[in-house]
């Protein structure tokens, strides 16, 4: 039996709740995703054992498929925060970790889509941290 693993989008009318584990944990630096996040890379949990229940404002779910491919994104309507979806017709539940409000003790397996990485998220282990925002 696994824990319950909870998650919302920014404005919080979507949340849900995970029951399963887990299988892998990507971070994906193809230009999709890119796009797809405004960021270097995605962040994404894949699980075919894990099932979603949603709580609330699954009508406020859409969800983008790019013709052509199998990409697709799941987010909402009001705030556009990435949220889960089934694909695999209904075997393959993946999940965006920053939508998760519950801690995670999975690291991801793997850097994928490597070659496709944006030029500036290389040797980011230089760049300043900062715990807030610049002064």
């Amino acid at each position: 039996m696994h824990d319950t693993i909870s998650g919302s989008c920014l404005c919080g009318q979507v949340t849900f709740d995970i029951t399963g584990g887990f299988d892998s944990f990507f971070l994906c630096h193809c230009t999709r995703c890119q796009k797809d996040t405004g960021s270097a890379h995605a962040a994404n949990l894949f699980s075919t054992q894990a099932r979603i229940a949603w709580r609330s404002g699954q009508d406020m779910i859409k969800t983008f498929h790019l013709p052509g491919t199998r990409h697709a994104k799941s987010f909402c309507r009001a705030c556009g925060s990435a949220l889960p979806m089934v694909q695999g017709e209904g075997t393959l539940l993946i999940v965006p970790a920053g939508s998760l409000d519950s801690p995670l003790d999975m690291r991801p397996n793997a850097q994928i889509c490597y070659a496709s990485r944006a030029a500036w998220s290389d040797c980011l282990e230089t760049v300043p941290k900062l715990d807030g925002l610049p002064g």
